[in-house]
């Protein structure tokens, strides 16, 4: 018999999952389909770091569980519509009991989706500039537990990903937002040792073609 870590758990379909992605269909689909998978898209990615923010002091299941919602309030998370937004689409937002109704993260949502359009106007697009902020992958060593994971803390990436979005005026975006953002878009994988996630997860790491950022005239990459 195969003795697995507390951490990691076999659920009744089959499936050795992180352990804290059991215990709702929702969040174990998120946990097999999504999470930690690496991302390229601008909107998707656009739409991660939006409810990143809204889960501020919320469990990420409540967001999983309205994202549909959120979707067709924030017209799918498209930054150039979002961008567009006004104290109007605020008042119309706050009265949608199918979202996180917090006035001040649908504000930062719409002013994050206008530094967003200058992000890509610069860089050329969210994704190639987020993307250079990637963790040195020997930097995030294999984890047994919840508790091994926890201690690796903050990488120093996300720390220096949140003051640049910070200094280029977003909103709701401090360090635990950047650092989910990651794990979440697989810019680290950090599901546990013994998940069956895991090595899949670090095979389609290894395929993934990296997003660029525009580069100066010198021919250095833009950070």
């Amino acid at each position: 018999m195969t003795i697995e870590p507390a951490d990691v758990r076999t659920g009744d379909d089959g499936v050795t999952r992180c352990r804290w992605s059991l215990g709702d269909p929702i969040y174990e689909a998120y946990h097999d389909l999504e999470w930690g998978r690496p991302v390229a898209d601008d909107r998707r990615l656009f739409e991660k770091i939006s409810l990143e923010g809204f889960q501020s002091g919320l469990s990420w299941l409540t967001i999983l569980r309205k994202r549909e919602n959120f979707r067709r309030a924030f017209r799918s998370f498209d930054a150039d519509v979002v961008a567009r937004f006004d104290r109007r689409s605020v008042e119309r937002l706050m009265h949608d009991s199918g979202i996180v109704r917090n006035r001040a993260k649908i504000e930062a949502t719409i002013n994050n989706a206008r530094r967003c359009l200058e992000l890509k106007e610069e860089m050329g697009s969210l994704a190639g500039h987020v993307w250079t902020f990637e963790p040195d992958e020997r930097s995030r060593p294999v984890a047994e537990t919840l508790d091994e994971l926890t201690a690796l803390g903050i990488p120093a990436e996300a720390v220096a990903l949140s003051k640049d979005l910070k200094r280029r005026g977003w909103s709701f975006i401090g360090p635990t937002t950047t650092h989910s953002f990651m794990q979440a878009v697989g810019m680290v994988n950090d599901h546990l040792n013994g998940c069956d996630r895991r090595l899949p997860v670090t095979a389609e790491r290894a395929r993934f073609t990296r997003p660029h950022a525009k580069k100066n005239r010198d021919g250095h990459q833009k950070r």
